[in-house]
């Protein structure tokens, strides 16, 4: 059930009764509720939903206690992620729907290269688009009133700015850190997304795309990273259509394989764990910063088919947000494990020019204590990863003192991050991909049930 629609009961009133206005969808900025009781969800909710609860209330202390007051729970807020876990985007949906039409003659029908010439050119470009077209690119080629692109630019170049320890975050402690919970690890072993030697190909292409909505004017219509983040939209419903109609996707456990609620987790390791993770790593982020590229991340969401109201431009609020996703996850499940040791081993795959044997085994045990310093012992052991000590942090620490502390309050040391993330993101895209050219999500449509490749 979409979570705009909840359930109310019957107010059905007579001459001078006084109906109560219809509530208002729960959102993360709402006012903080006092902490709920610990209570089984109802039926309606897929079994997941809050399964661990209390294990995961001791793994977010730490973000409890920097959220301070706004740390408690709100109990419509949690009970909106549940209803979400099986709500779709549903202007997606119809889409990815339409493209499965094999009747040349149906006038609903869409092919591939109908999008794309929409996507490349606007929708006025094709001829009589069918409805399911002509409504997708109503919903992302309008810009908000509320996105300011100079902003959005900012927003790039500050996470450009980050450079090494963005892609350090985004890998080790989002990533390979979700792998500890349920759902969607088991949707990457279901489209062999992270599967044999994907692994390291589909972690580039996720790079590859995080890199491109960074780029200045990139996500202006005609820019990059507006048309691989629509792209990755119309992926997403792809791969909840053909998974969701298998005949294995076990949607009572798990809800939707794509739904607004884990979509909206995913936003969240991107814009405001992003933050949080680079600062342990000693970056020092101003408001400013995190404002632009909160803001960033704020219109990537809304492309990404995000449900407004769960869309956060301050990251405190989204910190809030985080809790309560966290709150209603499921701890463990079997495709994590198998997954985050499939990244482990793909470092040996990553391509070098000279000393390419030790450079990979230096890569695979940097990962591996990165990954001690982010997940803890209890991580790395509930994820079945080799133990391993955080060396790789302290030069790390100290090296970003320097660097984000010192040089990084001058104009021209921000310039100099700049572009030393800019060569950065070249030199580690071009490990990932080797000589091939990077393709991020390509979609293949093809008969009902067979797979396509997870981003």
């Amino acid at each position: 059930m979409v979570a705009h629609e909840l359930p109310q009961r019957d107010t059905s009133a007579g001459a001078g009764d006084v109906v109560p206005p219809p509530p208002t969808p729960p959102s993360p900025h709402s006012a903080p509720y006092p902490a709920p009781h610990p209570a089984p969800h109802p039926a309606p909710y897929p079994r997941r939903f809050r399964e661990t609860e209390s294990l995961n209330r001791r793994l977010g202390r730490p973000l409890r206690l920097l959220l301070g007051r706004r740390g408690r729970v709100d109990p419509a807020l949690l009970a909106s992620i549940g209803e979400r876990l099986t709500a779709r985007d549903v202007i997606a949906a119809e889409l990815a729907s339409a493209l499965r039409i094999t009747d040349p003659a149906h006038p609903d029908r869409v092919t591939m290269g109908q999008f794309r010439t929409a996507l490349a050119d606007g929708i006025d470009s094709v001829p009589g688009p069918p409805a399911a077209l002509r409504n997708f690119f109503a919903a992302v080629d309008p810009v908000p009133d509320w996105v300011d692109f100079d902003l959005v630019d900012e927003g790039g170049r500050v996470a450009r700015r980050f450079g090494r320890n963005s892609a350090d975050v985004m890998l080790q402690l989002a990533l390979i850190g979700s792998y500890r919970f349920d759902g969607p690890p088991r949707l990457l072993v279901e489209t062999g997304g992270l599967a044999g030697g994907s692994a390291l190909r589909r972690i580039a292409e996720t790079q590859q795309w995080a890199s491109a909505v960074t780029g200045p004017g990139a996500m202006r219509r005609r820019g990059q990273g507006f048309r691989l983040t629509v792209h990755v939209r119309l992926m997403h419903a792809l791969v909840n259509h053909e998974v969701e109609n298998g005949g294995r996707w076990d949607v009572a456990r798990l809800g939707l394989p794509v739904n607004q609620s884990d979509l909206a987790a995913t936003l969240g390791l991107f814009n405001a764990m992003h933050l949080l993770g680079v600062r342990l790593l000693g970056v020092r982020v101003t408001r400013a910063e995190s404002r632009a590229l909160m803001h960033l991340w704020k219109y990537v969401g809304h492309l990404m088919g995000v449900d407004e109201d769960w869309l956060c431009d301050r990251e405190i609020l989204q910190h809030r947000f985080n809790y309560h996703l966290l709150l209603a996850q499921s701890y463990g499940g079997p495709a994590g494990p198998p997954l985050a040791n499939a990244l482990v081993e793909a470092q040996g795959a990553l391509h070098f020019d000279r000393f390419a044997r030790v450079r990979r085994a230096y890569a695979r045990a940097r990962l591996l204590s990165m990954l001690r310093y982010f997940l803890g012992r209890r991580g790395m052991r509930d994820l079945q990863l080799p133990a391993a000590l955080p060396w790789a942090v302290p030069p790390l620490l100290v090296g970003n003192l320097l660097r984000y502390h010192v040089l990084g309050r001058t104009p021209a040391g921000r310039a100099y991050l700049l572009r030393r993330g800019d060569r950065f993101i070249e030199r580690n895209l071009r490990r990932h991909f080797g000589e091939q050219a990077p393709r991020v999500g390509a979609v293949h449509v093809g008969a009902p049930g067979k797979r396509s490749p997870a981003g």
